[in-house]
């Protein structure tokens, strides 16, 4: 693994600490609200990792993956390479955390306990897909599940200001 490959594995994942920190132990406070609720703070940050050694091969990732079907014999070529296993690594966190960025906001609207979705979203950032489906399971039927943040403050505003 390059050095420049092990330095981004390092800050992907401290650049996670904090949301996934914030989404388990103050999921709602207003600061957590805030800077969770902010794409551009949660998940925009991981591009840069993934830029950083995503650039250099993206042609021939995109060669490989463009001019043959993608067979498993093919991705475990593309896994030889411990640089494009942390490019892996760093493309799962990002979309783990997108996955409970968006459990999070439906357990605050659903009004899920922290005893609850605390687990849900630990699966989500270990075991992806299962947190995931786990979350929406335990908010699908929950007045306003579907609503943001965003609607649900718009909202909220638009009461206090009529009565």
């Amino acid at each position: 693994m390059t050095p420049l490959a092990e330095a981004m594995f390092w800050l992907a994942n401290a650049l996670i600490v904090p949301v996934w920190g914030m989404m388990w132990f103050l999921p709602d406070h207003d600061l957590t609200k805030r800077y969770i609720g902010d794409l551009k703070l949660t998940f925009l940050p991981l591009l840069i990792p993934y830029l950083v050694l995503a650039l250099p091969v993206l042609p021939d990732l995109l060669m490989t993956l463009g001019t043959q079907m993608p067979t498993p014999a093919v991705v475990v070529e593309l896994f030889e390479d411990p640089d494009m296993v942390v490019l892996a690594w760093i493309h799962i966190l990002a979309l783990d955390t997108l996955a409970g960025r968006h459990i999070w906001r439906r357990m605050l609207v659903a009004g899920r306990p922290r005893a609850v979705s605390f687990p849900v979203l630990l699966f989500c950032l270990l075991l992806g897909p299962l947190g995931f489906a786990a979350g929406m399971a335990l908010t699908w039927n929950a007045e306003g599940s579907d609503l943001t943040l965003a609607d649900e403050a718009a909202q909220k505003a638009q009461d206090s200001s009529t009565s």
